[in-house]
């Protein structure tokens, strides 16, 4: 017997993990980029997203969402002379997760922006940026369809004459539940250009959300929910898209930023950024931000990341 859509409920969580260093260094001089990416992957092992990870996954076993959307899930790599050594995010935080009991399916991925360059020390480091949709595998869903794409309009930058594209992108997936179907898109916006990222919001509004599906849009939008910061997020709301938070929210909801070492003593989130916003026939039950209290923080003093988590059930 079918359990009736409207009775049954789900979690749905969102999560930038932190690639791990500041990537500004990348904007210097050639001539400067191997002392660059030298200083830009000691960060990424001082951040230590091994330990990071078992943070994180502790919290999602706490929480044991059905969908989770996660952005910067990287992959680093370290190719010397004698050996290539990985840091694959994707991969560690699924092992952790499955050491803990529980078990997810990646049901869709988009890959963005990768490159791969000399540090002082005579190796190459490589560098994906990933944005991942996860469904844990107890979850009684079928994938109806699938697309993963990188945005048209991304931000473009030239150093001695080179041409980089600092691709991002987004990936969807329509869901069948018990009889219904709807859409989750997951998506991670341009920062640093804003006029970008007008573009890409109106490419997803243009493109996956386009659809007459009940659509969960989940991400890092770059944009304050408060207003104040970019244009983006009162555009997502002018095309019918309703934040959650607004409706079971209590609290200020903060999810972004940490300091860049994750080492500051005390919380200094102060904006929201990360957000669920859906169209359609869903009801929220409660959202809450995770990942920001001291409790959090690996026994180095770590925060699991310089986002928050937000996890939302809904119906």
């Amino acid at each position: 017997m079918s359990i009736p859509f409207a009775n049954s409920s789900f979690k749905v969580m969102i999560w930038n993990i932190y690639l791990g260093a500041n990537l500004k260094p990348l904007l210097m001089p050639f001539r400067q980029i191997p002392k660059a990416i030298t200083q830009i992957f000691e960060q990424v092992e001082q951040t230590d997203f091994p330990a990071r990870s078992k943070s994180m996954a502790s919290i999602i076993h706490r929480e044991r969402p059905d969908l989770i959307g996660l952005q910067e899930a990287v992959l680093w790599s370290v190719q010397s002379k004698k050996i290539i050594r990985t840091i694959n995010f994707l991969k560690i935080l699924l092992n952790d997760l499955r050491a803990l009991g529980l078990e997810y399916d990646v049901i869709a991925v988009n890959r963005n922006y990768t490159n791969r360059l000399p540090n002082s020390l005579g190796e190459i480091i490589g560098f994906l940026d990933r944005d991942v949709i996860l469904a844990r595998k107890k979850w009684p869903i079928s994938i109806a369809n699938r697309q993963e794409k990188n945005f048209e309009v991304n931000w473009t930058i030239r150093r001695d004459g080179e041409k980089i594209n600092l691709l991002r992108g987004w990936s969807y997936v329509d869901i069948q539940w018990y009889g219904k179907i709807f859409r989750c898109i997951n998506t991670h916006l341009e920062v640093y250009q804003s006029k970008v990222q007008a573009a890409q919001a109106l490419e997803l509004l243009k493109g996956p959300a386009h659809t007459d599906l009940p659509t969960l849009l989940i991400g890092d939008f770059n944009s304050k929910a408060d207003g104040r910061g970019t244009s983006t997020y009162s555009k997502l709301m002018q095309a019918g898209f309703i934040d959650t938070w607004s409706i079971a929210g209590t609290g200020s909801g903060f999810t972004a930023t940490q300091a860049s070492d994750l080492l500051n003593p005390i919380s200094i989130l102060n904006k929201r950024i990360d957000l669920i916003l859906y169209r359609g026939n869903f009801k929220i039950r409660k959202i809450q931000v995770v990942g920001d209290k001291q409790i959090s923080r690996t026994p180095s003093g770590l925060w699991p990341s310089d986002h928050a988590g937000v996890i939302a059930e809904l119906d």
